[in-house]
């Protein structure tokens, strides 16, 4: 399923590709959830950005209680155990999906951030697997500094809650001014200087990211070219809650204070279930 060459590699840099790994069942479920979803977004889905020719960034999250088609590849798909081989754990927690819908010749660059410190979750032992459901070039896929997960450093980060053209009410907000040790750098200006990494995707591949990893990038598409990725967030052995005073986007404090769970909690019940575990 993974080679170890590809463990040492996620380990040093914080990600890794991996090539076909999901086959096309898995790809078509998605997509057939994906328009399931679109017809009935959550509370929380937003546009990231609306520009002169009504081109738009779609973002939805935590929609898998009410899709099945998500539900069925969070518990039976191999990307569990994809992150708890790559992560190194003895068990896997599922955390959350995230949907990104690129209009054709969509402009928007997504800004350069971390995700772990945005999340009511703290540890490092937490990943996202990254899927495109069409097929992405390097140049308009997400992109990577590596060994930036390795850094302690919090980055007072972008608030995407100020990504939000059509004024939609009660967006979360975040704000890192209190806590942050440094600025983000202009990797942007620079990508060479900092190793900037992005791959030619198909669908059934994916790519696995730390979730303290700088990422963002370049997302600007050809005219005749839409993107459309599912991405599924996942909790490892040194995570636990953390209900943060800086602000969360996406902020799900409250929907774990209903379930029962409080900062220092280990993640569980039925809304952060384990999925895996390596016995």
């Amino acid at each position: 399923m993974v080679e170890q060459s590809e463990i040492e590699q996620f380990r040093r840099n914080g990600v890794v590709k991996l090539s076909g790994v999901f086959d096309p069942v898995w790809i078509d479920l998605l997509t057939k959830g994906l328009d399931r979803h679109l017809k009935a977004p959550t509370e929380r889905a937003r546009i990231w950005d609306r520009d002169d020719h009504d081109r738009t960034m779609f973002w939805d999250s935590m929609a898998w209680h009410n899709v099945v088609e998500y539900q069925q590849f969070v518990f039976e798909s191999p990307a569990a155990e994809l992150a708890g081989r790559l992560l190194g754990s003895s068990a896997i927690n599922f955390f959350f999906d995230a949907v990104f819908i690129r209009s054709a010749g969509s402009q928007f660059e997504t800004p350069w951030h971390q995700d772990e410190p945005y999340w009511s979750v703290r540890g490092h032992d937490t990943c996202t697997v990254w899927m495109p459901l069409v097929p992405v070039a390097a140049e308009n896929a997400l992109a990577f500094v590596p060994g930036s997960h390795l850094s302690n450093k919090v980055f007072d980060q972008y608030d995407f809650g100020s990504l939000n053209p059509d004024d939609k009410t009660d967006v979360d907000r975040s704000d890192f001014s209190a806590i942050a040790e440094a600025d983000v750098p202009d990797i942007s200006a620079d990508p060479e200087r900092f190793g900037v990494v992005s791959w030619d995707m198909e669908p059934g591949d994916c790519v696995v990211f730390n979730s303290r990893i700088l990422h963002g990038g370049s997302g600007k598409l050809p005219p005749e070219r839409g993107l459309k990725v599912f991405t599924s967030k996942w909790l490892g052995d040194d995570v636990d809650i953390k209900f943060r005073d800086e602000g969360m986007d996406p902020d799900f404090s409250q929907i774990m204070a209903n379930h029962g769970l409080a900062s220092g909690d280990r993640p569980g019940t039925d809304l952060l279930p384990r999925v895996w575990s390596a016995d």
